[in-house]
C-alpha cells in the first residue's frame, strides 16, 4: 500500500507513533480517505510502511462502524436529539424490550447454547486525573507497548522489591494493584443476584475501580467496550456485559483488571454460582477452582511454565471435564500482557523456566463438554462448541525463593481454600 499525496500549507506532526518529523509532503493514508476518515498524514512512504500494521487497525473499527450501520433498516424511525443506534448497545432510560433485543450481528448468528446476548449501556467515562494504559484513547484499542514488547523482547521480567511495592517501599507498585483488583472483585460479587443485569456488574466494578484511583484495564483494550468481563453457562470467556438479568440457577465468572497510578496491571477472576446451580454446574466450577489450585502448587524456582498444563489436565480429566486450549495465562506488571504464555492443556510447548521475581496469572477455562470454543459475532465472547457450561478462576502470581505469593489473594488467605460461601450467591 502507498500513501497519496494531498495538498497542505502548514506543516504538521508525522502519525507515526514513534517519528518526530513533521509532514511538509503530506503524504495521506489513501485508505482513510477512502472510508471517510479524517485523513492521517506520515512524512514519508517508508515511515508510512514501517507503521502501517499498526495504522490499519484503525480501518478495522471504520470498517465494523459501517457495517453495524448498514444492519440497522433505514426505515428505522430516528430523532435528530437521539444518537443513532449502533446496533450493540442503547441507553439505559429505552425500554426494557429495546434492551433486550438482540444485536445487530446477532440476528442471523448461529447460537451453540441457550444463552443470548442484549444490548449493553453506552462506554462509561474515566476522569481526566486517573493514569490511563496507552491504549485507552488509541482509535482501535491497539496497546503499542505491548506489541514492541512481543517484537523486541523474549525475556521474562524479573520484579524488583521497588517494582512491587512502591518507590518507598509504602505500597503504590505492582502488589498494590493486585490488591485493588482483590477489592473490586470482591465488591462485584457481592451485588451479583438474580435479577441484576451485567451490565449494572460493570458500572460496580467501573465505579469501584474509579474510587481507588485505578483504571479498569479491560476498558477499550483493543476495543473491548466494558470495563469487565462477565461470562454465564456456555460463555468460555471475554463476555460484554450486557442488559440480560441473571437467572436462578446461572452460572457466573466476573474477570476484573485494574490498572493503578504508578502503571501496574492486577488481574484475577472468579465463578460464581447463583441460587438453585444443579450438580454439573457445581461440579465444573469446583474442577476449575481444582485445576487453579493444583497448579499453584508447582510453582516455585525450577518449575518449567509447561509443565502446569499437565496437572491441570490430569486435575479435569478426573472430574471429566476438559481444558480450553484457546486461551492461556500471561504474564502481567507494566503490561496487561505480556512473557510468559501459560498454557492450561497437557503437552503444550511453553518456553520458560520459574524464576524469582517473575509474576504472571493462571486461569484454566474448564468445561463440562468438548473443549473446542467459537466466538460469537461481537469478536469478543468465546463459548463453547457444544453448548455446555463452562467456569474458570484466575489469580495473578509471584514466583518467590520457595514458592509463590497470591497477589491477588483475600486478606487473610495466603493460599486457596474451598468455601462455597464465598461463590454461592
Amino acid at each position: 500500500t502507498t500513501s497519496v499525496a494531498s495538498p497542505a500549507p502548514a506543516p504538521a506532526p508525522c502519525a507515526s507513533p514513534e517519528c518526530t518529523n513533521e509532514t511538509h509532503q503530506r503524504l495521506a493514508c489513501p485508505k482513510c480517505i477512502q472510508l471517510g476518515l479524517t485523513p492521517t498524514y506520515f512524512c514519508s512512504q517508508d515511515c508510512f510502511k514501517a507503521n502501517y500494521g499498526v495504522h490499519k487497525a484503525r480501518h478495522a473499527v471504520a470498517k465494523q462502524a459501517l457495517n453495524l450501520g448498514r444492519s440497522i433498516p433505514s426505515s428505522t424511525p430516528t430523532h435528530r436529539k437521539t444518537p443513532p443506534r449502533d446496533g450493540v448497545s442503547c441507553a439505559i432510560t429505552e425500554s426494557p424490550a429495546m434492551k433486550l433485543s438482540l444485536p445487530a450481528w446477532g440476528q442471523s448468528y448461529g447460537f451453540t447454547g441457550t444463552l443470548r446476548p442484549a444490548l449493553y449501556s453506552p462506554r462509561r467515562s474515566v476522569p481526566p486525573n486517573i493514569r490511563k494504559p496507552d491504549y485507552a484513547t488509541h482509535p482501535a484499542g491497539v496497546s503499542q507497548s505491548e506489541q514492541r514488547d512481543r517484537a523486541s523482547n523474549n525475556a521474562i521480567r524479573i520484579y524488583t522489591s521497588k517494582e512491587l511495592d512502591g518507590p518507598n517501599g509504602e505500597g503504590g507498585g505492582l502488589r498494590h494493584a493486585c490488591q485493588m483488583g482483590r477489592e473490586v472483585l470482591d465488591v462485584a460479587g457481592k451485588a451479583l443476584r438474580p435479577g441484576v443485569t451485567t451490565d449494572e456488574i460493570d458500572r460496580v466494578v467501573h465505579e469501584a475501580t474509579i474510587e481507588r484511583d485505578c483504571y479498569p484495564s479491560p476498558l477499550n483494550y483493543y476495543n473491548f467496550p466494558k470495563s469487565v468481563c462477565t461470562s454465564v453457562n456456555e460463555v468460555i470467556c471475554h463476555g460484554i456485559p450486557d442488559y440480560r438479568e441473571i437467572q436462578d440457577g446461572d452460572i457466573v465468572n466476573i474477570d476484573v483488571s485494574t490498572y493503578n497510578k504508578q502503571g501496574y496491571h492486577g488481574d484475577l477472576n472468579e465463578t460464581f454460582c447463583v441460587g438453585n446451580v444443579d450438580p454439573e454446574g457445581r461440579k465444573v466450577v469446583k474442577t476449575s477452582f481444582d485445576c487453579l489450585s493444583a497448579a499453584m502448587a508447582k510453582v516455585r524456582p525450577g518449575t518449567l511454565y509447561r509443565d502446569l498444563g499437565t496437572v491441570i489436565h490430569k486435575t479435569a480429566q478426573k472430574n471429566r471435564c476438559s481444558v480450553v486450549r484457546t486461551y492461556c495465562g500471561h504474564g502481567i506488571g507494566s503490561l496487561f500482557h505480556t512473557a510468559p504464555n501459560v498454557p492450561h492443556y497437557h503437552k503444550n510447548k511453553a518456553k520458560g523456566t520459574m524464576k524469582e521475581g517473575h509474576v504472571f496469572t493462571i486461569e484454566p477455562m474448564i468445561n463440562l463438554g468438548t473443549p473446542s470454543d467459537a466466538t460469537w459475532g461481537d469478536n469478543w465472547t468465546a463459548v463453547t462448541t457444544d453448548g455446555k457450561r463452562s467456569a474458570q478462576f484466575e489469580h495473578t502470581l509471584l514466583v518467590t525463593k520457595n514458592g509463590f505469593e497470591i497477589l491477588t489473594a483475600r486478606e487473610n488467605e495466603p493460599v486457596m481454600q474451598w468455601n462455597p460461601d464465598l461463590i454461592n450467591r
